[in-house]
């Protein structure tokens, strides 16, 4: 079975040096390869279905996955924490870690666009984007500098509205946990999100979403210690099995 990393394990490879750098990890079962993949948080879904489809297809392989904020994730792969795989939110993301000659070519594999969620019921009565611009509504957005935060403040612009958000989040999973639990009356995350929540919050699509869709990049980080599994990853991830996940989760193709 895969496994999830949490933000502290992250941190403490980083401070301890990120390994021997002898290749690809072995568990103490004796020689079962393990595959390290850094992906944005809306995709944790698609990529954990993905994950266990790649270890049924290679046996003895682990694949473990760090999801959340993609300009959370790069400033950790350039800060040196082992990873194989990045699969980021945003083209402005990803050229943190190409910037930093830490991974090569990379490939747009999916878009993504926004729908404003509200919560079962939709108390606030929202009905359109310019509905966000009231302050008696209490709005959830993601921070800025997070791709899904900057894709909302282009479709913003472009719809010529100044929203005051309650609450900033780090990423998209945080910002419709708001929505989930009642917190606030609206917030914008993405379609797949919306789609992935089974119900709990309610979508509504919006005009401005289509001036602020993200391309969604992958690529095998150049110091990957498991740089084959890392490639066959990618590789299962741009194939019609991959696209045939992620579309069907709401995802649309590049």
């Amino acid at each position: 079975m895969f496994r999830r990393l949490s933000p502290w394990v992250i941190a403490l490879a980083v401070l301890s040096g990120c390994g021997s750098g002898t290749g690809a990890s072995v568990s103490p079962a004796g020689g079962a390869k393990e595959l390290t993949v850094f992906a944005a948080a809306s995709l944790t879904g698609t990529f954990t279905e993905l994950g266990k489809t790649f270890e049924a297809a290679h046996p003895g392989t682990t694949v473990k996955f760090n999801f959340g904020s993609s300009a959370t994730l790069a400033q950790q792969i350039v800060q040196g924490a082992p990873a194989d795989v990045f699969a980021a939110a945003s083209p402005a993301t990803m050229k943190t870690v190409t910037d930093a000659s830490l991974a090569a070519a990379p490939a747009t594999f999916v878009r993504n666009k926004l729908q404003i969620a509200v919560p079962a019921g939709n108390p606030a009565k929202v009905d359109e984007l310019k509905d966000l611009a009231d302050p008696k509504v209490k709005v959830a957005l993601c921070a800025e500098q997070v791709p899904c935060g900057a894709a909302a403040v282009k479709a913003l612009g472009a719809a010529g509205l100044k929203v005051t958000p309650v609450t900033l989040e780090q990423d998209v999973k945080a910002t419709l946990t708001k929505v989930e639990l009642g917190e606030v009356d609206a917030a914008l995350v993405y379609t797949t999100d919306v789609i992935a929540s089974a119900g709990k919050v309610t979508g509504i699509g919006f005009p401005e979403a289509d001036k602020a869709i993200n391309d969604y990049p992958i690529a095998t980080l150049t110091k990957a210690p498991a740089g084959d599994l890392a490639k066959r990853f990618t590789d299962l991830v741009l194939s019609q099995q991959g696209k045939d996940v992620l579309t069907k989760a709401g995802f649309e193709a590049p």
